[in-house]
């Protein structure tokens, strides 16, 4: 395992983590809002047993650099993901994975710079849009709630805006109380001006879904309050070649609720691509 970084195009230093056999197929992790490369716990630990496994810190997000702009910009994002695999060495046979606002970013990513460097993207518990009035981008319930408290610079409002997620990001059970508060944890750490800023942004790539000529895979609870199921069905109505598993009562963070499904669904996705 090995903590890098690599340079975006407006000089924006990006860390991220690489672990995994150096033949195995590259797999990029592209964390939520207010999330950071360690949201994934154990589940990136196990996707590493046979996959190159490359988890980003996001503009902003955990050890990356907060270069105060480019949040808006989807340039800007697609230059973070480029970097990242441009400091690796790949240029081909890429699988992105977006957790919900990372599932933007992947977007903005194929968008921009196109699918020469990617082999197959997964959206978990994700949207591919964002923006009032943007269709496939309605927030959940959970997360109008917590609106605007967890933009607020002070820590006892943010706090308890935050706790309105309640399990929402690990499923129901106490055993997974330590992945909550890991989870609480980093989204507090983030800086309440990179939590608003992800939000003050429009973007529709809805066009760029149904252009793409690379296999994707959408895993989505159908519990989810934070990311409304819908959202996922929506990339999977305007995406060409698609695989949907929806995942019955589930919530958000499907990764930490049931990870050997999360990890046997991905993992079928990746050995299925050319």
């Amino acid at each position: 395992m090995a903590i890098r970084d690599a340079v975006s195009a407006d000089g924006t230093r990006i860390v991220y983590r690489a672990s995994g056999p150096e033949t195995g197929r590259p797999l990029v992790l592209l964390h939520g809002w207010a999330g950071n490369l360690r949201c994934w716990g154990a589940a990136a630990d196990d996707l590493a047993q046979r996959y190159r496994v490359i988890a980003v810190d996001l503009r902003g997000h955990g050890y990356s650099d907060d270069p105060g702009a480019g949040y808006d910009d989807p340039k800007a994002w697609a230059g973070d993901v480029a970097a990242v695999l441009a400091a690796e060495g790949i240029d081909s046979g890429a699988v992105l994975l977006g957790w919900s606002y990372g599932g933007i970013v992947a977007t903005d990513y194929l968008a921009t710079e196109g699918s020469a460097a990617v082999a197959g993207v997964i959206y978990c518990g994700a949207t591919a849009h964002i923006g009032r009035g943007v269709p496939g981008a309605a927030p959940g319930p959970a997360m109008e709630k917590a609106i605007p408290g967890v933009f607020d610079e002070a820590a006892g409002r943010a706090v308890r805006a935050f706790a309105v997620f309640g399990n929402a990001n690990t499923g129901p059970g106490d055993d997974k109380g330590p992945d909550a508060q890991r989870l609480f944890g980093g989204s507090l750490a983030t800086p309440p001006a990179v939590r608003k800023a992800l939000f003050y942004r429009t973007v529709d790539n809805t066009e760029t879904l149904r252009s793409l000529d690379i296999p994707v895979l959408v895993l989505h609870g159908t519990e989810d309050p934070v990311v409304p199921v819908d959202n996922g069905r929506y990339i999977a109505d305007n995406a060409p070649d698609v695989r949907a598993s929806y995942w019955e009562g589930a919530q958000h963070g499907l990764f930490i609720e049931d990870r050997a499904r999360f990890v046997g669904e991905v993992s079928a996705f990746i050995d299925a691509l050319a």
